[in-house]
């Protein structure tokens, strides 16, 4: 995960996943321009193991982030400098999540993205839909819809890590380690979605198993 080199930026071509543009409108009788990012919906998923009382992340490095932990000067460079700007600088600790890119229910996404990523073999009726939000709201605001569910070590048929290119390392936290990590002052690599998910976690959830 941590193998980075050959790292540089380049123009965006017609992109199967971004889509750029720039929305005009008349807002109380004045012109504007707000320019937007087209981008599908998703599902996050907050995965809890009761065998062991660990929660199931997903580690995986993000594009995203390392590249706004690179100086505005360097990332004018031909090539990145990848010893000065190590992969780790861009390495996010997420719930298990997904886009919407099948014509399928936001369950069934929700249930592939939960084997695929973590291994475990959820069914569809074990997936508790919590509530959807807009991510991004800056310049996006794609649906993004929750789900929690509960699962055992007996659940786990595969090894998860994700499919095709994708790179991905499951990780485990307790219930202290979780209370540590939304206490932390940051900067958090992990989005607000997840956060959020956290929060929910440990109002709702998570007194049923300190006992």
């Amino acid at each position: 995960m941590e193998d980075l080199k050959d790292v540089y930026i380049s123009p965006l071509p017609d992109s199967p996943y971004v889509k750029p543009f720039r929305f005009n409108y008349t807002q109380n009788g004045k012109e504007k321009t707000w320019d937007l990012l087209e981008v599908h919906d998703s599902v996050a998923i907050v995965v809890f193991n009761v065998t062991r009382k660990v929660m199931v992340f997903v580690k995986q490095f993000r594009p995203a982030i390392y590249y706004n932990c690179i100086h505005p000067d360097d990332r004018k460079e031909e090539v990145i400098d990848t010893k000065k700007y190590p992969a780790s600088l861009g390495i996010a600790l997420e719930m298990c999540a997904g886009i919407i890119d099948k014509n399928k229910p936001v369950e069934h996404i929700a249930k592939e993205e939960v084997l695929e990523e973590c291994g475990y073999d959820v069914p569809i009726e074990r997936l508790q839909k919590i509530t959807s939000y807009r991510s991004g709201v800056g310049v996006q605001g794609a649906l993004q819809t929750f789900f929690y569910c509960e699962v055992t070590d007996d659940m786990k048929t595969e090894q998860g890590g994700g499919v095709d290119d994708e790179i991905i390392e499951v990780i485990e936290k307790t219930i202290p380690e979780i209370e540590e990590m939304v206490n932390s002052p940051g900067p958090i690599a992990s989005p607000p979605s997840c956060l959020f998910a956290l929060m929910w976690f440990l109002h709702y959830k998570a007194d049923k198993f300190k006992k």
